[in-house]
């Protein structure tokens, strides 16, 4: 084949979503640290999903507005760093095709060459032996093949890039030596890997199709938690209300979890059920639409909280400043906004909110100036990139990584100084905080010499596992050993799901018996993590 036109690229599209969300849950399992937030396969599929169904709702086969749909989908879509950066591949794809209704080998070639330079671009402190390298080295490669074979067919490229891209993955723990150590491959090169094999496939005439087989619930054998209670409202695009059947919908549902409430309201979904993977029901659910609201909770067998969603308020008049907080956790949510937050996107580490969630959340906000507080470090470039794509506002995008440090620049704010103060103080009160998390270990690995094994509750201090334990109290006394000096004069202490209020009494009880600070503690209800702790 000497060149690709429209109908080919949807083709080779769907071949690629299809692989990349048929492989999700490998990719998720890549995840260095054994905490039960491995997320990367899942952001991707959701990702790119959102850039296919965009596609198939465009209906067009022609080549420049197939890839300039995918590109918007795909930026409004993206979860987590790896989404983001996947979208900037397929940004930078989307550039260089514009005004050609095919596409050679040569033009094919140079348009991966450009997403890799806008991928490279999006992220301000590049990091080897990632998703990055992949395509840099995948896309270089292929286009030094394509300049010593000049005749070379399209097929014979996604070949060889597709092979440059396996070699640059196994190659990545070498590069990144907490890779190494854990004995896996990059998790976001890998799911780019699924990508191109699912081009390639569709090139050689045997294009991936998503299965059909729904993997039944494993048993899962730590106590701690018993799954997500997961829920959304959609509202379903034409194609959607073409192909949805409530019959097979409820069927696989019923594979995938229990506790099921599905309500369809002509074009409206609404869903709730209790699940091990709530990524599968997000993935099968996108196919008919647009999501309005999505929300995932952890969940224990005895606790049967009710979750109320609630209809969007009507737009205030406009005023100064305004505040966006991503939170997960009832009791949390309740704290951004008794701090002046006006809108709280759901999301967190099991579940990172996408681009164009941030994107509604700032349309709810009338304000001059909007500051929006990620709260965790895979969230910072998908609010950066609803910023960027937001226009008529001031959107200021507060690095924060954690709940305390976003709880801290609420704290901070004075509705009555200027943005140039309110920036100042909100960035220094976020550099004062110290963050410190207790959660469970999912699997057996060994993270910075340090051996880790299933159902071990591990002491985060910030980015770094400090301590282990079979004992979760005794992890959490470990951690905050770890993150107390001198001059702590301020503990909060989150409880989440999973810890009980006898166990948040004892550790307040031994941070007062042992260190001369206050402690405030709260009910925040999240999700993964037994114990949030902030020290300032």
């Amino acid at each position: 084949m000497e060149k690709i036109d429209g109908k080919i690229l949807i083709g080779m599209l769907e071949s690629g979503s299809s692989n990349l969300n048929n492989h999700k849950k490998d990719v998720d399992a890549l995840n260095v640290f054994p905490v039960p937030d491995g997320d990367t396969g899942t952001n991707m599929s959701l990702t790119f999903t959102n850039g296919i169904n965009e596609v198939r709702k465009n209906g067009s086969e022609s080549l420049p507005v197939v890839a300039k749909t995918l590109s918007r989908g795909l930026l409004m879509g993206a979860r987590g760093n790896s989404g983001v950066i996947l979208s900037q591949i397929f940004r930078g794809f989307n550039q260089s095709v514009q005004g050609k209704e095919e596409l050679t080998v040569a033009d094919l070639s140079e348009a991966m060459l450009n997403g890799a330079r806008l991928a490279y671009k999006a992220v301000m402190r590049p990091v080897e032996g990632t998703i990055l390298t992949v395509i840099r080295e995948s896309s270089d490669n292929a286009a030094a093949f394509v300049e010593a074979n000049h005749e070379c067919s399209i097929e014979e490229y996604m070949s060889c890039l597709t092979a440059e891209a396996e070699k640059s993955l196994a190659g990545t723990p070498e590069l990144l030596p907490v890779l190494k150590e854990a004995h896996v491959v990059d998790s976001g090169g890998s799911g780019l890997l699924k990508i191109f094999e699912g081009f390639k496939a569709a090139l050689d005439g045997k294009p991936f199709v998503e299965s059909a087989k729904i993997e039944t619930v494993r048993e899962v054998k730590s106590e701690k938690a018993s799954g997500y209670r997961t829920e959304y409202i959609l509202e379903m695009n034409d194609a959607g209300m073409k192909s949805f059947n409530e019959d097979r919908i409820r069927k696989n549902l019923d594979r995938l979890g229990n506790k099921i409430t599905l309500l369809i309201e002509d074009r409206i979904i609404k869903l709730r059920i209790n699940t091990m993977m709530p990524g599968e029901i997000l993935t099968m659910g996108q196919r008919y639409g647009e999501f309005k609201k999505v929300q995932v909770e952890n969940i224990q067998d005895d606790l049967k909280p009710s979750i109320i969603i609630e209809e969007k308020p009507k737009k205030a008049e406009e005023k100064e400043y305004g505040i966006i907080a991503t939170a997960a956790g009832a009791g949390i949510e309740k704290l951004f906004r008794e701090y002046r937050t006006d809108v709280v996107v759901s999301g967190g580490q099991t579940m990172n909110p996408s681009t164009k969630d941030f994107c509604n959340a700032i349309a709810e906000v009338n304000a001059r100036h909007i500051y929006i507080l990620p709260n965790n470090s895979n969230i910072i470039m998908a609010a950066k990139q609803a910023a960027d794509v937001t226009s008529g506002k001031d959107i200021i995008v507060l690095e924060t990584r954690s709940i305390p440090q976003g709880l801290s620049a609420c704290i901070s704010f004075n509705p009555d100084a200027s943005v140039d103060e309110n920036t100042a103080q909100m960035k220094d009160a976020i550099a004062n905080v110290r963050t410190g998390q207790v959660t469970y270990a999912i699997k057996d690995t060994t993270v910075d010499g340090r051996e880790i094994h299933e159902g071990d509750y591990m002491g985060l201090f910030e980015k770094d596992i400090i301590v282990t334990s079979r004992d979760k109290l005794e992890a959490s006394r470990a951690l905050i050993d770890e993150m107390m000096d001198e001059d702590s004069e301020i503990v909060t202490l989150i409880r989440g799901k999973d810890a009980t209020e006898e166990e948040c009494t004892e550790l307040e009880e031994y941070i007062r018996n042992n260190y001369e600070a206050d402690v405030d503690v709260q009910d925040g209800g999240q999700p993964v993590y037994s114990f949030i702790i902030g020290v300032e």
